[in-house]
C-alpha cells in the first residue's frame, strides 16, 4: 500500500484556499492527496469554518478520496506532513491597512510588499515562519515548505539563512500570470515558449524564447509598450506606465512592481488619491473578502466562485499545486520560484534568495544559470537585495538600528526624518506582533 499523502495549509481560512483545493482536485491523478489539513488561529476560526466547509463540499463533489481536516492546533496538523504550505497574514487585513495608511499619511507609498509597509509585513511574519520551521524539524522533518506568504522572497531567505531549512520554495503568481498573458500577446501557447526570469520577488526581469531558440523579447516589448497603452497584470497597479524606449533599452520585460521604482511620483499620487477618496487597497480587499465569505457560506456552492479572481490570487493553484506535484513526481516542470542563489545571478550573494526560472525536480528547484545583469538593472537589484538582508536581520534580532538602515536604503522612503517617524509609528501600531523590538 502506498504511503498516504498529507498536505498542511497554514492560514487555511484564507479566501485563497478554494484556489488551492481546486488545484489539488485537478491534479489528483498525479498527486493523490489523502489528507488536507487547514490550520488557522483563534481569530481566524470563523473564516476557517466557512472555507473548510466549502473545501469539503468541493472534494466531495469531485469524488476524490481525500479527507479535509480543520484545526487550530498547528502541531497536530504538522505531524508526519509531506508538504506544508503557508499563506498566512500576521495581524490579518487590519495590519495591512495600517501598513498602507501610516506611510500614506506621511506622503510615502503605502503598499503591502513595497516600501515601509512591505518591510513591516516581513517583520511580523518572519518570526512566525521560523517558529513553524522549528516545529517542522521536530514533527515532519522530511516535508517541503511551500511558501506563498508575502513578502515571499524575504520569507524564503529567512528560512534558508536563519531557519537552516533547505527544503523550501517561495512562490508568487505574478510570473505565472506573465507567462499566460504574454504568450497570448505573442499568439503562442505558453508551452511553446521559454521564459527566463531573474531577480528577486516583485523585482525581476525576464526574456522570452521560442522552441527554435529565437529570442522573442524585443517583439514582445514592442507589442506590450510600443502603443503607450498597457494594462497591468497586478490588481493593485492600475496601469503599466513604463516608457517604451526604456524597456526597449533593457531588452528585458520588467515586473509590474517596477512601476513603484521607475514612476514613484505617479504611483504615490494615485495611491494618495485613492487614500483620500476610496480607501487603501487593503480596505478594498476587506470588502471583496466579506463578499467572498458570504458566497462561500452557500451550502449549494461546491466549486471555486469566479469572484475570487478579483482578490488578486489568479493562478495561485497553478503555482502552488504544480510545484508540489512536480517535486512529488520529479516532473521537472519549468517555473519561476524563489530559491537559494548559488551563483545563478552572479551580481548577488550565493546564500541569498532569488526569484529565477527553475526546473522543479524531486530534489527541489534547479535554477537556470543567468549570469550578470547590465548596470540599468543591476544597481536597483543590488540596492533592494541589501535592503532585504537588513530587513530580515532586523526581524530576527529586533534591532532598531538595523531596521532604520533598511528604511534609509529603501528608495520608496525618501526622507531620513520622515523615515524615522514612520518607522516609530509602525512599530507602535504593530507592537503586539513585534515583541523582540520591545524587550
Amino acid at each position: 500500500m502506498s504511503k498516504k499523502l498529507k498536505v498542511v495549509t497554514i492560514g487555511g481560512g484564507s479566501s485563497y484556499t478554494p484556489e488551492l483545493v481546486e488545484g489539488f482536485i485537478k491534479r489528483y491523478h498525479e498527486f493523490p492527496i489523502n489528507e488536507l489539513w487547514l490550520v488557522d488561529i483563534e481569530e481566524g476560526r470563523h473564516k476557517l469554518e466557512i472555507v473548510g466547509a466549502l473545501a469539503k463540499r468541493m472534494v466531495k463533489a469531485a469524488g476524490i478520496d481525500c479527507q479535509v481536516y480543520l484545526t487550530l492546533d498547528r502541531r497536530e496538523a504538522l505531524k508526519d506532513a509531506d508538504f506544508v504550505t503557508t499563506q498566512l497574514r500576521v495581524g490579518l487585513l487590519d495590519a495591512r491597512i495600517l501598513d498602507e495608511r501610516i506611510p500614506l499619511s506621511h506622503g510615502l507609498i503605502g503598499q503591502e510588499t513595497n516600501g515601509a509597509g512591505g518591510i513591516f509585513k516581513a517583520l511580523r511574519t518572519i518570526p512566525v515562519i521560523l517558529n513553524i520551521v522549528d516545529e517542522m524539524k521536530e514533527l515532519c522533518p522530511n516535508a517541503w515548505l511551500i511558501n506563498f506568504t508575502n513578502p515571499s522572497g524575504m520569507i524564503t531567505e529567512a528560512v534558508l539563512r536563519y531557519g537552516n531549512w533547505n527544503k523550501v520554495v517561495g512562490l508568487c503568481n505574478i510570473p505565472v500570470n506573465a507567462v499566460y498573458e504574454e504568450a497570448a500577446i505573442l499568439d503562442e501557447d505558453p508551452s511553446d515558449l521559454f521564459f527566463q526570469f531573474a531577480g528577486i520577488n516583485h523585482l525581476h526581469w525576464h526574456t522570452v524564447f521560442d522552441k527554435k531558440g529565437v529570442d522573442r523579447t524585443d517583439e514582445l516589448i514592442k507589442k506590450m509598450y510600443g502603443s503607450g497603452e498597457t494594462n497591468s497584470i497586478v490588481a493593485n497597479i492600475k496601469d503599466n506606465r513604463l516608457i517604451f524606449e526604456q524597456v526597449e533599452n533593457l531588452h528585458m520585460v520588467p515586473c509590474p512592481y517596477h512601476n513603484y521604482y521607475y514612476y514613484t511620483d505617479k504611483m504615490l499620487a494615485e495611491e494618495l488619491e485613492d487614500f483620500k477618496n476610496n480607501g487603501t487597497r487593503g480596505e478594498k480587499v476587506k470588502g471583496i473578502e466579506a463578499e467572498l465569505y458570504e458566497l462561500y457560506k452557500d451550502p449549494d456552492l461546491n466549486d471555486k466562485p469566479k469572484q475570487l479572481e478579483k482578490r488578486g490570487g489568479a493562478r495561485y493553484s497553478d503555482a502552488a499545486c504544480e510545484t508540489i506535484t512536480s517535486i512529488y513526481n520529479d516532473k521537472r516542470t519549468t517555473m519561476a520560484v524563489s530559491t537559494r542563489n548559488n551563483g545563478t545571478i552572479t551580481d548577488l550573494p550565493d546564500d541569498c534568495a532569488v526569484e529565477v526560472t527553475c526546473t522543479l525536480t524531486g530534489k527541489g528547484p534547479v535554477p537556470y544559470h543567468f549570469g550578470s545583469f547590465k548596470p540599468q538593472e543591476r544597481g536597483l537589484l543590488q540596492l533592494m537585495k541589501s535592503m532585504e538582508e537588513l530587513t530580515i536581520e532586523a526581524a530576527v534580532t529586533g534591532d532598531r538600528g538595523t531596521l532604520l538602515q533598511a528604511f534609509m536604503m529603501n528608495p520608496l522612503i525618501t526622507s531620513g526624518d520622515v523615515a524615522k517617524q514612520v518607522m516609530e509609528e509602525l512599530l507602535e501600531a504593530h507592537k503586539k506582533y513585534l515583541p523582540n523590538f520591545f524587550q
